[in-house]
């Protein structure tokens, strides 16, 4: 029998997916370890809160500049760098809250390294991917955040109990190690002039970069210098603006919940994390779920001519917004696990769901500038991250002195009705202004 062969492509997203994968076990393992140290050694919440958001002011900072190294030097080889970097932060730096400064630069530099991550993950799947599996592709990466976040939510409070704070940090390190290994080892540049029949062999619309400031042709043919990338025109776009509305929302929502949910079901609902099971785990599972759901049905409905790639991305983009807003204000009125992890699960769920409408979009109106649009979007993710998560600490600090009880709806309300009224803002604002069409050339 002809020996089949397992196309390039396709272990390209297999290990990007398990990139962002680790990379949100450290995102969730973190707040975890954190907060049992920072609870212990009795640090309020304004500051718990201070600390929890330093990492999105160096992953802010290096957003762009990720997407630029990514479309000159390789998005291979960045993404390389940036794992390895933030392993041996982990690795090195003890978890002591009393070290205040100490604490601040180590989170600062993992976010600078992290933030290099998806803009450099982009470019590498539009260099690969073609467009009829552009949806499911970057739905599966992206979903790899979530698996992580589950898998984090589900083991780290069992190692964080039985070998402390510092093994959180030691076990996110290997993990980061072994990835960089993969990648270093499977992980190629696609071979547009080597190969005669690359594009029909699904390589993505991308020219690859090469030394001298050149790029090679994806039909093989000649080589040309790169094309002077179209700054002005990316910022003043409104379906970029709208891309980045829409970054800022989701990202404002899930960085809230990912760093406040550990404390939320801890002290606002008096539960343990431990005594909890795998059911804290579900909400990440869910988005897992419904990104990957979203992914396979925008690509058929694009595939099929059922919808063209404009209202493909508008009505995923719209229903997951408007029902994620719901269960967000919800959520504050179930006072029971059951109620909590359901209305979390629901919100953070079909929030993925609406990533296979903006979060895809990049590729579609810049497949060659994805990394840089992706970096630009993600900046604005990213202070969503710097603003949402201090600010939900100095709301429960503001609560405290009114003397509302922590443990109080009251005390809760505000923190998931502002993302809550952000999605169905986004959501129009998407409506308005998006396109599917390829507008950067």
């Amino acid at each position: 029998m002809k020996k089949i062969k397992f196309p390039k492509r396709y272990v390209i997203v297999i290990l990007t997916f398990i990139s962002t994968c680790v990379c949100y076990v450290e995102r969730v393992g973190f707040p975890i370890a954190y907060t049992v140290a920072a609870d212990a050694a009795g640090v309020n919440q304004s500051s718990k809160g201070t600390i929890l958001s330093t990492f999105y002011y160096g992953y802010a900072c290096s957003q762009v500049p990720g997407g630029w190294a990514a479309q000159r030097m390789g998005g291979r080889r960045v993404l390389l760098l940036s794992f390895v970097l933030w392993s041996l932060i982990c690795a090195l730096v003890p978890l002591d809250p009393n070290r205040v400064y100490l604490m601040v630069l180590a989170r600062l530099l993992v976010g600078v390294a992290q933030g290099f991550i998806f803009p450099s993950i982009h470019t590498v799947l539009a260099q690969w991917v073609p467009a009829n599996e552009r949806s499911r592709s970057v739905s599966l990466t992206t979903s790899g955040m979530y698996l992580g976040a589950a898998a984090g939510m589900l083991v780290l409070p069992s190692l964080l109990k039985f070998n402390g704070p510092q093994s959180v940090f030691l076990a996110e390190a290997v993990l980061g190690a072994f990835w960089s290994l993969l990648w270093f080892k499977y992980s190629s540049d696609p071979p547009f002039s080597d190969h005669p029949k690359a594009t029909t062999a699904g390589f993505g619309e991308s020219l690859l970069p090469i030394k001298g400031g050149k790029l090679k042709a994806e039909n093989g043919g000649s080589v040309v210098r790169a094309a002077k990338i179209p700054w002005k025109r990316i910022f003043f776009s409104l379906p970029v603006w709208a891309i980045v509305v829409n970054n800022f929302t989701f990202h404002y929502a899930l960085y809230v919940l990912m760093n406040w949910l550990p404390t939320y079901f801890e002290q606002g609902l008096q539960l343990s994390l431990q005594e909890m099971g795998s059911s804290k785990m579900l909400p990440y599972l869910n988005m897992f779920i419904f990104s990957n759901i979203g992914g396979v049905v925008a690509d058929h409905l694009i595939t099929t001519r059922t919808l063209s790639v404009t209202r493909t991305r508008k009505v995923l983009n719209t229903i997951g917004f408007m029902v994620a807003s719901l269960a967000l204000i919800a959520l504050p009125i179930f006072r029971t696990s059951g109620g909590a992890v359901f209305c979390s699960s629901v919100a953070l769920g079909f929030l993925a769901l609406g990533r296979a409408g903006f979060a895809v979009n990049h590729m579609d109106i810049a497949p060659r500038y994805a990394g840089i649009v992706m970096g630009v979007s993600n900046t604005a993710g990213t202070l969503a991250g710097i603003v949402g998560v201090d600010l939900t600490g100095q709301l429960l600090e503001a609560a405290k002195t009114a003397n509302m009880d922590v443990s109080s709806p009251e005390s809760w309300r505000s923190v998931f009705s502002i993302p809550g009224y952000l999605c169905i803002f986004s959501s129009l604002v998407f409506l308005l202004f998006s396109t599917g069409e390829k507008i950067f050339d």
